[in-house]
């Protein structure tokens, strides 16, 4: 009888989805009690031919595809709930490898009651070997760019805002509802917002842990932080009491770095005040790339975990304002 359907969002990523299935055949959790439901978005590429493959490969593993239209996250997700049996739903990206014991934890702590929503903490590795994508992987995880996210740096058991690849009973969304269609990103805040407004939990644990795959060029960088910017900013409009200083700290930055470079044009004193924010802002954060490719004796981090931080910063910071001020059009495909 199928207990779990861990349910999948998908689109080109013919990479590394038999990573991600491997990983679910090997789970500790009993295999005939998990089905694994990917709601893929019309992929292009080899997505689904690795898919087909795989399920030729291992009947013992209850796999189906769903077709996503909307080729968004949240419209994925909710494709897959549909179609799920389970009476636990995982949610899973198709670019991140869970631990073995991932399934086993998460249903133990719905079933012990820590929370209602219950999930762990990245791994964050390399999406690949370039130096680049080393420096990215490591600045993705550092609290200087991750803001204290505890799911990003880790810590103790216990109680947070969200959680990335969270496990709940599948009665929670008749109480709360599904995943929100009209954002591109930051579904899974969203959701936990609506948890922890109706009086539930979500719960982190540190043995949970999963490996995801940073991106591997500063353009991906940049692409997925301005989306997450943006998008949080789209949900603020609806959850103000969810911003947290984390958050407001790059959009604070880049909208003072405007105001003073306009004001610099006329007065003299601000041209100098301008001057040391951004060489203090430099010395920060060629500090924090030293200590790195000290730590991990790889002197390209000297470079490229500043270039990511400054990357990750300015493109959620300014795409927040622009969020602010602009709401969305439309819906568009997401990578």
């Amino acid at each position: 009888m199928i207990k779990v359907s861990v349910i999948v969002p998908c689109y080109n990523e013919q990479a590394t989805i038999t990573q991600l299935l491997e990983s679910i055949l090997t789970q500790t959790y009993p295999l005939d009690e998990i089905e694994v439901i990917i709601a893929d978005g019309l992929s292009t590429d080899d997505t689904r031919a690795k898919i087909h493959e795989f399920k030729t490969k291992h009947p013992d593993l209850a796999l189906k595809i769903v077709d996503n239209h909307l080729r968004v996250i949240p419209a994925g997700l909710n494709r897959a709930i549909e179609a799920s049996q389970g009476s636990f739903i995982i949610r899973m990206d198709a670019h991140s490898i869970p631990d073995r014991y991932y399934i086993q934890r998460c249903i133990n702590g719905l079933e012990e009651g820590f929370g209602d929503n219950v999930g762990g903490i990245w791994k964050i590795k390399p999406g690949a070997l370039s130096w680049m994508a080393k420096a990215i992987s490591m600045a993705v995880s550092h609290p200087l760019a991750a803001g204290g996210a505890r799911y990003r740096i880790g810590g103790t058991a216990q109680e947070v805002d969200t959680v990335p690849f969270g496990a709940f009973h599948k009665k929670l969304i008749d109480k709360i509802g599904m995943f929100d269609e009209t954002l591109l990103s930051n579904e899974d805040y969203e959701f936990n917002a609506r948890i922890r407004q109706a009086g539930g939990r979500v719960w982190l644990d540190p043995c949970i842990h999963s490996i995801y795959f940073a991106r591997t060029t500063l353009k991906e960088l940049s692409r997925q932080y301005w989306r997450y910017g943006y998008w949080k900013a789209q949900m603020l409009r609806r959850y103000p009491q969810t911003l947290r200083w984390r958050q407001i700290l790059p959009p604070m930055f880049v909208f003072t770095l405007i105001v003073l470079g306009i004001l610099a044009i006329f007065f003299q004193l601000v041209r100098w005040l301008l001057a040391i924010i951004v060489i203090l802002y430099t010395i920060i954060i060629l500090g924090v790339g030293i200590l790195m490719s000290l730590k991990h004796r790889n002197p390209s981090l000297a470079i490229g975990v500043p270039l990511a931080i400054v990357t990750i910063h300015f493109s959620w910071g300014a795409a927040f304002l622009w969020g602010c001020v602009r709401k969305p059009v439309r819906s568009e495909p997401q990578k």
